[in-house]
């Protein structure tokens, strides 16, 4: 029988950067066998001690005529080199809650003004690449009011650097949507973005 998962242990963290946002540290550790081993990670500078959590990732939903709308963006992601298309997401200020983040962030990135409605951070912090990096976040679900006013003429109040395209799709053939629009304009997928898609298919399919 092969040794538990469970029996790996962290023995040392060490720094080695430091940047203004990410630090790269190294990690001793022993796996489950009582090997010692190394790893290297990145850290995110900017965590906050009210949640323990570094970002929020919003899933907001607009009804647009008779159909559900998920909102998503656009922007230039440099690590990458390409256009990504993401949910809408920041980082949770100091002293601030996942509900507020979620609300700003939205207001920012996407100009709507969306109702919190809940959050995974009830349940368990969602690790965004466990084997890169220990940030982490929770993922919020807002609901978007059409016939509020404040909603006819969304405008992103965008941060100095930020250059953020708003678009939506609908729920139904959300994965076509998004190939489609990646084939057309030559963006990518954030995976996280991509597994949402695949499972709104499958459960079309399945249903």
């Amino acid at each position: 029988m092969k040794p538990s998962p469970y029996k790996a242990k962290v023995t040392d963290i060490e720094e080695l950067q430091q940047g203004k946002w990410i630090q790269t540290r190294k990690i001793n550790y022993t796996d489950p066998a009582g090997k010692a081993r190394v790893w290297e990670m990145a850290v995110r500078t900017t965590r906050t001690e009210t949640t323990g959590l570094d970002a929020v990732s919003i899933l907001a939903f607009l009804q647009k005529n008779d159909s559900k709308h998920i909102v998503l963006v656009k922007q230039f992601r440099p690590p990458c080199e390409k256009v990504v298309v993401e949910l809408p997401a920041g980082l949770i200020d100091p002293k601030e809650s996942v509900e507020s983040t979620a609300v700003r962030e939205l207001l920012e990135e996407t100009g709507y003004h969306g109702t919190f409605v809940r959050s995974s951070h009830t349940e368990m912090p969602l690790f965004s690449d466990p084997g890169l990096t220990n940030a982490n976040m929770a993922l919020a679900t807002v609901e978007i009011d059409a016939k509020d006013p404040r909603n006819s003429d969304p405008q992103p109040q965008l941060e100095d650097g930020e250059f953020i395209e708003v678009f939506t799709l609908p729920t139904k053939g959300f994965l076509a949507g998004l190939i489609d629009v990646c084939s057309r304009e030559g963006c990518v997928v954030d995976a996280r973005l991509y597994h949402l898609a695949f499972g709104l298919e499958m459960a079309e399919t399945l249903s």
